[in-house]
């Protein structure tokens, strides 16, 4: 390993530079493993594999990086100057990857692993709490990733492996998706305490038509069953405020700025009156979805049937 390496390789490109990196990981571990002992029969021992195969690995690792790691003397080797400059990197890039590997089995295990959970902002206050409470009941150690996004947000992220599981609505009809019907949430038509309909109980739909109507934003899936159950009524609705999450639009219908078509709150709100829709039928599905073809980990899947027995009572009543 004395000699000099003439021929250096010449990175010329991102593609040239990682293909180098993939030529040199798998002998990190070697690398290391003789730099600690500074004896490769002695290296070779510990980590169980042939003296030869491991002086192989040496010899191409110089060669590829155009530098000598080691200087010879006699069975013993010791580290040249660049070899202890490339320890130095390969035993941070190999704690790195055994920090992964660790995280990866804690967040696999049965008993302590994780699960990525998204979920609509409207079941945040009552009925995501309600569920982690009774799943852990039985599965006290398992750990949450939790995300509260809009339904379309949450779907690209569980295509993006960000989460898991996801509990939305409407309940998706993809290919890359599977995705099971859990529940039905009813809407109400929430008026100002001082509205002309806030003394009655239950109204229809149509008798809101020329209201003025605050709303959840147009990528949102309550706006678009908003905009569907006012198609079947007869009327568009006249917008006035959009917003991202429905306690706020409350309170504007509070403040006397329109009506809102909205799931019944967590606790009641002061200054509006929440009034049944008997026609349309005015309701919401809740679904969870998760990815087509995807191994679920052991935390995963406890999580996913405990949520698919909640099937029917999986709102509060």
């Amino acid at each position: 390993m004395a000699h000099q390496h003439s021929s250096r390789p010449r990175l010329s490109s991102f593609g040239d530079t990682e293909d180098m990196a993939l030529s040199l990981a798998p002998r990190l571990a070697y690398f290391a493993g003789v730099a600690r002992t500074e004896h490769v029969t002695r290296a070779a021992q510990e980590m169980n594999v042939p003296q030869s195969t491991l002086s192989r690995a040496m010899a191409r690792l110089e060669r590829d990086l155009g530098v000598d790691l080691f200087a010879r003397h006699g069975r013993s080797v010791s580290l040249t100057t660049a070899g202890r400059t490339f320890l130095a990197s390969a035993e941070r890039a190999l704690a790195e990857i055994e920090r992964a590997a660790e995280e990866v089995r804690a967040d696999a295990d049965p008993a302590t692993g994780k699960v990525a959970f998204g979920f609509l902002h409207t079941m945040g206050a009552e009925t995501v709490p309600g569920l982690l409470h009774a799943f852990r009941a039985d599965h006290p150690r398992i750990r949450f990733s939790l995300v509260q996004n809009y339904g379309e947000a949450m779907l690209e992220r569980l295509r993006a492996g960000e989460l898991d599981l996801c509990l939305t609505s409407p309940v998706p009809d993809a290919p890359d998706l599977v995705a099971r019907r859990l529940d039905e949430q009813k809407l109400r038509l929430v008026v100002p305490a001082d509205h002309r309909l806030a003394a009655r109980r239950r109204v229809r739909l149509a008798e809101a038509a020329e209201e003025t109507f605050v709303t959840l934003e147009p990528n949102y899936g309550l706006r678009r069953i908003t905009d569907d159950l006012c198609r079947q009524a007869g009327f568009r609705p006249r917008i006035a405020f959009e917003g991202e999450e429905a306690e706020t639009l409350r309170g504007l219908v509070a403040a006397g700025l329109g009506v809102a078509l909205l799931p019944p709150p967590a606790v009641p709100r002061p200054g509006v009156v929440e009034l049944t829709v008997t026609s349309p039928r005015a309701a919401r599905e809740i679904g969870v979805a998760w990815l087509t073809d995807r191994p679920d980990t052991p935390p995963v899947a406890a999580f996913k049937k405990f949520l698919l027995s909640r099937r029917g009572s999986l709102l509060p009543t």
